[in-house]
């Protein structure tokens, strides 16, 4: 799936019925550590992005330093003004 595929909002929701059949094939078949959790970043990625769907990016941004929330922000948006350029 394209980022863009994903609806990841403020609040979290529940998929329905339809979001759940389109979704659970992407999921990994089990949990493993290679290294990390799952095989690689592209699992961590659509885990995580499932995960932020559910729960909320509110529900995230309680995790860790709100200063290092706040710089990922910045330097996504100045990337994203240099691509424009």
């Amino acid at each position: 799936m394209d980022n863009a595929d994903w609806d990841i909002r403020r609040e979290g929701h529940r998929w329905t019925r339809e979001e759940f059949e389109r979704r659970i094939y992407q999921a990994p078949e089990k949990i493993e550590f290679v290294g990390g959790i799952f095989d690689g970043e592209r699992q961590r990625i659509t885990v995580l992005a499932m995960l932020l769907e559910n729960l909320g990016i509110d529900k995230a941004v309680q995790l860790g330093n709100p200063a290092d929330w706040k710089a990922a922000i910045d330097d996504l948006l100045q990337s994203k003004q240099g691509n424009n350029k």
